[in-house]
């Protein structure tokens, strides 16, 4: 039974804790898809590569309104898809090549199946010839999370796609159905739909993206609902394969009703693949969402076993793994020696981005947040029409908000939605992390005028502070 130093489950951001510094320990490395995980190849690189080109194709009608005259003559979704995988495949197997013919990995052994534990630091792979089973000093669990259906009537015996694999078909569909109305199906309704593609999308609740602020929500779903067929309140009864496609069955405020799509995208969300591992079986503990459970220096109950990114964080962010891959690579060092001291994961501000139509971006707490903790807090509203560059674009929908302490002007939250949301959001994040207060974030520098950054500037000043 072959036994290591360290075996690291997952090549995502687990593939960049080695360096060096680990180069006279004995590591395996177990994968049991495709090298470099989630985000670069179904998550967010991918699906930002279709945003852009998305973003250009829904230019015309927003063009005509400032006088100038476009058209959208065609859409080649082969040439668009081609051009994002032909690099990403080519980044992803230069990754495996890298772990298993390069000299700086001399010391690794990859394996390439599924990985469940059967002891205590015992873990069985499951590979093309067999089995094997290894034991390790120290495991890291960064394996992840998988797209996941819902339990409805007829969906398991029906054709459709998840995020995993809508992104490499071969045709535009004339129709697309989407159920759900979180990220993953704001990002796809805005691609599709500037592609010409009919979409209609299903939600349970009366909005989109309910986990934003509750303005900001309201807004997008108002936004959407003039470019896509948006069924909210509806419950799926049933699914069903036609001869030309796919059909949901739906209750709604009005009472039943059918759907039909050339194609049927399910975006109702991810969980983590812990269960895949039987973590339970080496003693590791699972949450009530099914994360793996980790203290702030990414360790599980288990000593010497460490666990990063969606396998054990609810945020499933590759910038929250990443972050979390730096420090477990520094506690591993520590445990190894070689550094004086662990570290701790940094959670407090941890902002996310949407890539629909409009974009969004968000850090801290929302109202509803703050409201539910008994925080105290004033909020300021800035739209994108109230600045020079807003009246450029005559944008008449969206906007920055705001929360801070009443008390000290510390930022509590900030959320916008508009075009460059995740960039505009950047200098509050800066703010919050290293506790600058708004009232010296404002004054205390100079904005570029007409430029967009004056949506924060101006949010800043509309505080009621003392």
């Amino acid at each position: 039974m072959p036994h290591y130093d360290i075996v690291i489950i997952g090549t995502g951001s687990g593939n960049s804790i080695l360096d060096q510094r680990f180069a006279d320990r004995k590591v395996a490395i177990v994968e049991k898809g495709v090298f470099g995980g989630t985000c670069l190849n179904v998550g967010c690189i991918p699906t930002k590569m279709f945003v852009h080109p998305a973003d250009l194709a829904a230019t015309p009608p927003a063009a005509a309104r400032l006088g100038v005259d476009e058209t959208l003559d065609g859409v080649r979704w082969r040439d668009i898809r081609d051009r994002i995988f032909g690099r990403i495949d080519a980044i992803a197997s230069g990754g495996r090549e890298y772990r298993i013919e390069h000299d700086d990995n001399a010391n690794v052994t990859v394996y390439e199946g599924q990985g469940r534990f059967t002891g205590h630091k015992e873990l069985t792979v499951e590979l093309a010839d067999g089995t094997e089973t290894i034991t390790a000093d120290r495991f890291v669990l960064a394996a992840g999370g998988r797209a996941v259906a819902p339990d409805v009537p007829g969906l398991a015996e029906t054709d459709f796609h998840t995020s995993d694999t809508i992104m490499r078909i071969e045709e535009l569909p004339r129709r697309l159905v989407i159920l759900g109305s979180g990220f993953i199906a704001a990002e796809f309704a805005h691609v599709f739909s500037a592609f010409g593609v009919d979409v209609t999308l299903i939600a349970r609740s009366g909005a989109m993206l309910r986990a934003e602020d509750e303005d900001v929500s309201r807004r997008y779903t108002e936004l959407a609902a003039q470019r896509i067929d948006l069924r909210l309140n509806r419950t799926t009864t049933r699914a069903r394969n036609t001869e030309t496609g796919v059909e949901l069955h739906l209750e709604g405020p009005g009472g039943g009703e059918t759907v039909e799509g050339d194609l049927l995208l399910v975006a109702t969300g991810r969980r983590s693949n812990a269960d895949l591992l039987d973590v339970e079986a080496t003693g590791v503990a699972v949450t009530r969402s099914g994360h793996v459970e980790v203290d702030e220096y990414q360790r599980t109950a288990v000593d010497g076993i460490y666990a990063l990114g969606d396998i054990s964080s609810p945020s499933e962010l590759k910038h929250v793994a990443n972050h979390e891959a730096r420090v477990v690579q520094h506690n591993l060092l520590h445990d190894l020696g070689v550094e004086d001291s662990p570290v701790a994961a940094d959670h407090r501000f941890v902002p996310h981005a949407v890539f629909g139509s409009p974009q969004i971006a968000s850090v801290g707490l929302t109202e509803r947040d703050a409201a539910a903790q008994g925080v105290e807090y004033v909020t300021a509203t800035q739209d994108y029409g109230g600045i020079a560059y807003g009246w450029a674009m005559e944008d008449e929908s969206h906007f920055a908000k705001l929360l801070a302490d009443p008390s000290t002007g510390r930022l509590l939250g900030a959320h916008i939605i508009g075009p460059q949301a995740p960039t505009l959001i950047q200098p509050l994040i800066q703010a919050m992390s290293f506790d600058l207060d708004a009232r010296s974030m404002a004054r205390g520098q100079y904005w570029i005028h007409p430029a967009m950054p004056e949506l924060i500037e101006n949010a800043l000043l509309n505080l009621p502070l003392d």
